[in-house]
């Protein structure tokens, strides 16, 4: 089996993503909720592809998401949750400290990017509420960096702009 990142974004339909990488949406509930952000659906979820040195840029949500390990090389995750970086590696190796699923609190700052920089990483993620581009912030490098001076060196690196 041909298992490289053009191969998969092929047989999935990946489209470019806004944030980095590429995905598909795969499942979108019929079902909504009303919420504090108004009439969501109950649940989404996409295939997320990432390829070499390819990053999914800080950006945040309002709803929590959870990420699923499926192929290929590790995703170092970077959070920040109480004014400090956080990193989750989401692969197949517990014995490296790789976990198979991690979840994201709603409305934390977050990037991802493969853990060594080369090779794809294929994942899943879904929202709950679902997610909605009306609840999708990216990142503005300036701002971040005056919040968070401390994180200068990854904020330059993992922001667009």
């Amino acid at each position: 089996m041909t298992t490289n990142a053009t191969y998969w974004i092929n047989k999935l339909q990946m489209t470019a993503h806004p944030e980095g990488g590429f995905y598909k949406e795969t499942y979108r509930s019929a079902d909504e909720i009303e919420t504090a952000m108004g009439t969501r659906i109950i649940s989404t979820a996409i295939y997320f592809l990432l390829q070499d040195l390819q990053k999914s840029h800080f950006h945040k949500i309002k709803s929590d998401e959870q990420w699923f390990h499926h192929l290929g090389e590790t995703l170092e995750i970077s959070y920040i949750l109480n004014n400090k970086l956080h990193q989750i590696h989401l692969g197949n190796n517990p014995e490296n400290g790789e976990v198979l699923q991690a979840t994201i609190p709603a409305n934390t700052w977050f990037a991802s990017r493969l853990k060594n920089g080369s090779g794809f990483g294929l994942v899943s993620c879904t929202v709950a509420p679902g997610f909605d581009f009306r609840d999708f912030e990216m990142a503005k490098k300036a701002n971040l960096l005056l919040e968070f001076p401390a994180l200068h060196p990854i904020l330059e690196e993992m922001c667009l702009s």
